[in-house]
């Protein structure tokens, strides 16, 4: 089973005695370059540059999501084949590191198995037209990360009727769900619990905000209690 640990924004680390994987990991301030109100308002953890994972996800090409200045430190090494599952969009960015890799395309639909866990793309409604979320099962739990998206019934037809714990934003801007809708979706897909995210990075608001008897707030850096 996976500790996890949120990485701010909407960066999550699954860690287990197998496999280590990083999702979305925005560790850097790059964003404020392109628009200088998305300043970071939280510290950046730098002890996660030791970290060497597995797999690393990029679920859609939006810099808080693929950070070019984070991605490098970790696909420069050479030392670690790492496996690097992204959107079409994201993996045509990611590629262009090198280095030996992996680089899965991974497009709705589309499976891989690592050490025993399966990941699994699913549609996400996002500004990026080839943006995914993930579903991963390690026969334990499974945990689906929606990724940037809008509510679209669509979606819960790609998904199983079992999930443990879902991952969904709800700051209401940038083409993701506001609370309200994040809320019906988190109904629709049923889950045992919820972890909301992406906020609190270029904003003032807090996972506290979601609420419902389901939702497990997460705390920046620290193991998530699932």
């Amino acid at each position: 089973m996976f500790k996890i640990k949120w990485l701010g924004q909407a960066g999550l680390l699954f860690e287990s005695e197998q496999l280590t994987v990083m999702i979305d990991p925005y560790l850097s301030d790059s964003v404020v370059k392109i628009n200088p109100k998305n300043y970071r308002r939280v510290p950046i953890d730098r002890s996660l540059f030791d970290v060497r994972p597995d797999v690393m996800v990029f679920t859609h090409d939006h810099l808080d999501h693929l950070d070019y200045e984070t991605a490098e430190v970790f696909l420069r090494n050479e030392e670690k084949q790492i496996v690097v599952m992204a959107s079409d969009l994201a993996y045509k960015g990611a590629v262009k590191f090198g280095h030996g890799h992996n680089y899965l395309r991974m497009l709705p639909g589309t499976e891989w198995t690592e050490k025993g866990v399966l990941f699994k793309a699913v549609t996400a409604y996002h500004s990026e037209p080839s943006a995914i979320g993930i579903i991963i099962d390690d026969g334990e739990r499974k945990y689906y990360i929606t990724g940037d998206t809008l509510y679209n019934e669509k979606i819960f037809a790609e998904l199983p009727n079992d999930i443990d714990v879902l991952f969904l934003p709800f700051n209401g801007v940038g083409n993701n769900m506001n609370i309200t809708d994040a809320r019906r979706f988190a109904k629709a897909v049923g889950a045992k619990q919820v972890v909301p995210m992406h906020v609190g990075m270029f904003d003032e608001m807090s996972p506290e905000f979601f609420g419902g008897d389901n939702t497990v707030v997460p705390t920046l850096y620290e193991v998530i209690e699932l």
